[in-house]
């Protein structure tokens, strides 16, 4: 099927339009967690009953005064989710890695010469499985919870599956697939921590109980998590256009060290000012 669509010149056509549909998923995605992690870093105390943070802002023309609410007296009677822009933007890059690594035999995905085709897409799929299970159990555990110590486990782990990943797959291969890695890890945290979270509490206040507002606050973590990783995911993602980064004798060491810059970065893109008037 493949090699039909290469001979009838549809191939590269497929990749533009699904790479450029990717990338305006992300845009909508990442840009949408920068904005959430700005206004909570920003909020200030709630003047109106039950508010638990309040933020002006001004913006196109006009002013804006957002309220915080960990968990409204009365729902409204609708609601915007923010789900489909992570998994867009997880679905389309899963189907780049189709196309460019798992559907045809070639030097983009393995490297050693003993290592089958097969094997090497068996290793790249488990990885992004086994990436959200360990990240999981550790960033739920007390070490976890820890935000430095959060971050130090997370870039070892990032160090750890670039070695791991290099054994079997080329250098391209590595780097875009723990890019892959880490963005499954965000969207199985929407899909399977905030989404579940919110639609818990919603479903405690329609029943008249109290909500768990300590699962909302494992909620909360996800997301932040989820604004540091995306900055070593861009990176990881236009990684293969420099040879020297991905080329690089000891790649996982300087993986490692771009994921804390990302990291740094992150902290710093979360800040801002606010200007008296």
């Amino acid at each position: 099927m493949m090699q039909w669509l290469q001979d009838q010149g549809l191939l590269e056509w497929i990749q533009l339009v699904l790479r450029w549909f990717h990338v305006l998923a992300a845009i909508t995605w990442i840009g949408q967690t920068y904005l959430f992690a700005w206004m909570e870093r920003h909020m200030k105390p709630g003047q109106a009953q039950g508010a638990e943070g309040e933020l002006w802002m001004v913006h196109g023309g006009g002013f804006w005064r957002l309220e915080k609410l960990m968990v409204p007296e009365t729902m409204p009677s609708s609601l915007l989710w923010f789900k489909w822009e992570a998994g867009l933007t997880w679905i389309s890059g899963f189907l780049l890695l189709v196309i460019h690594y798992y559907a045809v035999e070639g030097l983009l995905l393995e490297a050693p010469a003993s290592i089958s085709h097969g094997f090497g897409v068996a290793v790249a799929i488990g990885a992004l499985i086994a990436g959200w299970i360990v990240y999981n159990a550790v960033m739920m555990s007390p070490l976890g919870r820890n935000e430095l110590v959060g971050a130090a486990i997370g870039v070892g782990l990032v160090m750890a599956s670039a070695w791991g990943l290099r054994h079997a797959l080329s250098t391209r291969a590595t780097f875009v697939h723990v890019g892959a890695i880490l963005g499954t890890i965000m969207v199985a945290n929407v899909w399977m921590r905030i989404i579940p979270t919110q639609r818990a509490l919603i479903a405690a206040r329609h029943a008249g109980t109290e909500p768990d507002l300590a699962r909302a606050e494992r909620a909360k973590r996800s997301s932040k998590h989820n604004s540091y990783m995306s900055v070593a995911v861009v990176f990881m993602m236009i990684s293969q256009h420099f040879p020297s980064v991905i080329g690089h004798t000891h790649a996982w060491a300087v993986l490692g060290g771009l994921t804390l810059l990302g990291f740094a970065a992150q902290r710093a893109f979360r800040g801002g000012t606010h200007e008296p008037r």
